[in-house]
């Protein structure tokens, strides 16, 4: 479909990458990955054909259309999410338009003998006909189906774009593309404003497409769930194998250590032969020898191997001072915006320490909240944090903030203080900006080398509560794998917003979901959430199927004093605890069974496995009372 021949682009007399080809047929979604500034988007850019290579070329097999996801989107305003979408739809929409115009004149025109009149009839059928061809009939149907899949609900439909942030507006973009014929479909990191139930759905998606799908992306999970071909930019040379990203980085190290075990083996030959040649040389009677050994040296092709970049950053995140026990404390907190309220009667407590990650479709209150705590704006309620608490947040735009036309160099200095002014050059190498990197303007960084400037400016400052919003955007994988190890050592306590489920596995021990002005508590990861998401989705969706007869009437719901909600929550933690305990004993119990099963006359013997196995059952009768206590407790409530 599309034959890449010795692409070469350079900046300033480097290039980011050198006489690459490769061939992209239909099926092929390929994974495009590499280090920030490697030179991902451009190629993209290239293969979108907005810029020109400098040498190279690229054919294709026959006219194809080609639908490319920008990282800058630039909308009509005006425009409502369902009249944006029906962009999508071109011709559609004209053939659409003269069918209308067509029918109003045979409803109004009365010459019905007329030759205009017949043609009219005629071009009718036509378009009628083209309508068809095109599937006119379901492209509105389709594309609501699309615009629900990416997480808008119907009352968004007739809204204006323009009340909408940059991410749902990409998503519009991306519905359009997703719409259109495309025989190639290019995204440049199509994850970034998407949460997790959105990033499930376009994974499906794309999984189903049949044309050409070449995704930039640093989401690791969703490189492994969709792509069947990674293409890495690393050293201005492009790696090329048939594999998902995890296998392919697999498949690459052993190439590599097969590479080097060669390069060693022919090395010791070539040293023999060397040896050989020299001592011939001292001899009359072997010159020609040596002559013939040294003609077969030159003859030999060397073998190279695999350069690999390993340069990585370096961070770590140091606790200031230690606070006190209760870090934040937020109380009937209520957000508005105009009449739309986005948080109601949130009550929230962090202990110090805490690993927490907030999760959730966008535009639920995540961000809003952690504004909120960080006093952006003014908000009903109260959030006081505790004891000596010094918080470090960044923002999900935080690259924004930078000054573009200053030096990375100057962006630091102008953030630190006496105590590390002097440290800056060692903490900018630590981030990977050495050398030169240093007096170079932030307006010409990678979004990912925005980001890692960010990240190294947010140091500088003492921290022992560390809010976080979205912080891998635009990071390259082997940058987000140092952050996460870094996240994880952290002793401090820890907030997180991030639909980067790759990234979260591991990172925190508490998931709050935000849904409807609401917050739901998660004792567990993100693994956890997500298994209990599909179950509460699955519930709902039952209970749709459900024919009722008439609706029982609802409780009403007491106003509790915010010690009684805080008394009630300390009991679903204790039940949900109890809960887990209880799922772990019974599936040890099962176990067992099944061990005396499959070997009765062994066990039998075994006095150590019978007194464990009815302890076992002890414990689980104790928690089964213990659970139906706290069940009482909290129906008090």
């Amino acid at each position: 479909m599309l034959n890449i021949h010795n692409l070469s682009v350079s900046f300033g007399g480097t290039f980011l990458f050198e006489e690459i080809t490769f061939r992209l047929g239909a099926g092929d979604r390929v994974g495009l990955v590499g280090k920030n500034g490697a030179g991902k988007s451009t190629l993209l850019k290239i293969l979108a054909r907005d810029i020109a290579p400098d040498t190279g070329s690229i054919a294709t097999e026959k006219e194809i259309c080609i639908g490319f996801l920008r990282q800058d989107i630039d909308f009509e305003h005006g425009r409502t999410v369902l009249e944006e979408a029906y962009q999508a739809f071109t011709e559609i929409k004209t053939v659409e338009k003269k069918l209308d115009q067509i029918n109003h004149q045979l409803a109004t025109r009365t010459d019905y003998e007329s030759e205009s009149y017949a043609q009219l009839i005629e071009d009718l059928s036509d378009y009628t006909h083209r309508f068809e061809l095109l599937d006119g009939y379901n492209y509105v149907g389709n594309t609501e189906k699309i615009l629900l899949g990416l997480g808008f609900k119907r009352e968004d439909f007739n809204n204006l774009t323009e009340t909408f942030s940059g991410g749902w507006r990409m998503r519009i973009e991306l519905a359009k593309l997703l719409l259109q014929n495309n025989d190639v479909l290019l995204l440049d990191e199509p994850t970034n404003h998407l949460d997790i139930e959105s990033i499930i759905w376009l994974e499906n998606f794309l999984k189903n497409y049949s044309g050409v799908v070449v995704i930039v992306s640093h989401d690791k999970m969703f490189l492994d769930n969709v792509t069947n071909r990674t293409i890495e930019i690393s050293l201005g040379k492009a790696y090329d194998f048939n594999k998902p990203y995890t296998q392919y980085l697999t498949l690459r190290q052993e190439i590599r250590e097969k590479q080097l075990a060669t390069q060693k083996n022919q090395q010791k030959k070539i040293e023999e032969t060397e040896k050989l040649i020299e001592k011939f040389r001292a001899k009359a009677s072997k010159a020609s020898m040596a002559q013939s050994l040294i003609k077969k040296l030159d003859k030999v092709e060397r073998i190279e191997v695999d350069e690999d970049d390993n340069s990585v950053m370096s961070i770590s995140f140091p606790v200031s001072k230690t606070p006190g026990k209760v870090v934040v404390e937020a109380e009937s907190v209520t957000k508005k915006f105009g009449d739309k309220t986005v948080l109601k009667d949130i009550n929230l407590l962090v202990e110090r320490g805490s690993k927490i990650a907030f999760v959730g479709q966008n535009g639920q209150g995540k961000s809003t909240f952690i504004k909120a705590m960080v006093n952006e704006f003014d908000y009903q309620g109260s959030i006081k944090l505790g004891h000596n608490v010094e918080l470090g947040y960044f923002a999900q735009n935080q690259a924004e903030y930078l000054d573009g036309e200053i030096t990375l160099l100057e962006t630091m200095e102008n953030a630190a203080n006496d105590t590390n002014r002097s440290k800056v050059r060692d903490m900018l190498g630590a981030f990977l900006f050495r050398g030169d990197d240093v007096e170079k303007k932030v307006k010409v960084l990678s979004g990912g080398e925005r980001n890692r400037l960010a990240l190294c400016k947010l140091l500088l400052q003492p921290i022992n509560v560390l809010i976080m919003d979205e912080p891998t955007n635009h990071l390259d994988i082997k940058s987000k794998n140092v952050l996460k190890a870094a996240l994880q050592k952290y002793e401090g306590t820890l907030l997180i917003v991030s639909h980067d489920r790759d990234f979260l596995q591991g990172m925190s021990n508490i998931v709050y979901e935000f849904k409807d002005q609401k917050i739901k508590e998660y004792l567990g990861d993100i693994n956890f959430f997500l298994e209990q998401r599909n179950a509460d989705n699955m519930r709902e969706f039952e209970k749709k199927d459900l024919v009722v007869a008439k609706e029982a009437p609802k409780a009403e719901k007491k106003n509790l004093s915010f010690e009684a909600q805080k008394a009630q929550k300390s009991l679903q933690n204790r039940l949900s605890k109890i809960e887990g305990q209880i799922q772990q004993l019974e599936k040890q119990i099962q176990q067992d069974d099944l061990a005396l099963t499959s070997n009765y006359n062994k066990h039998i013997e075994d006095a150590h496995f019978f007194a464990a196995y009815e302890k076992k059952k002890k414990d689980l009768d104790q928690l089964l009372e213990d659970w139906e206590q706290v069940q009482l407790e909290l129906d008090n409530f």
